[in-house]
């Protein structure tokens, strides 16, 4: 059984062979990324202290196929498939680890603008939150609505 590869004029498919070696590829390649040296690096030596970072990484996928059909036998036309995917990966240095002659060490990495952002979303939503209060008529408006069961 041979598989059709043109559907229309200047748009060339995949087999169904080739969309599972693309597939295939893909997917090594994206888990790849999720292995032991994407979360510790390579060890540093200095005098007799080793130092290794360690990462958090991140990977997250998706797929996804589609078919339709449409018309009939006697007006012909209708068909169709389709197909697409994607993903992320990354990853953020937290922490290092210290081996010395004193012993071993863990020393976090801190983000610091993670943790500004964090405060920053936590110091908007408690003035909101502050500001709703102020306003005891919107308050009991909501709650006669029932927006606060």
């Amino acid at each position: 059984m041979s598989e059709q590869k043109a559907v229309e004029p200047g748009k060339e498919t995949i087999t169904g062979e080739e969309a599972v070696d693309l597939i295939q590829n893909t997917l090594d390649t994206f888990l790849s990324t999720a292995n032991v040296y994407a979360a510790y690096g390579e060890p540093i030596e200095k005098e007799d202290t080793l130092i290794i970072p360690s990462a958090e990484v991140f990977s997250v996928m998706g797929f996804g196929v589609g078919m339709g059909y449409g018309g009939n036998e006697e007006e012909g036309g209708g068909s169709g498939s389709g197909g697409g995917g994607g993903g992320r990966a990354f990853s953020r240095p937290v922490a290092v680890i210290v081996a010395s002659p004193e012993g071993v060490r863990v020393d976090p990495v801190v983000d610091v603008t993670k943790v500004a952002l964090a405060a920053l979303t936590a110091g908007a939503f408690m003035t909101g939150m502050f500001l709703r209060l102020l306003s005891p008529k919107k308050a009991l408006k909501d709650m006669q609505e029932g927006k606060f069961d």
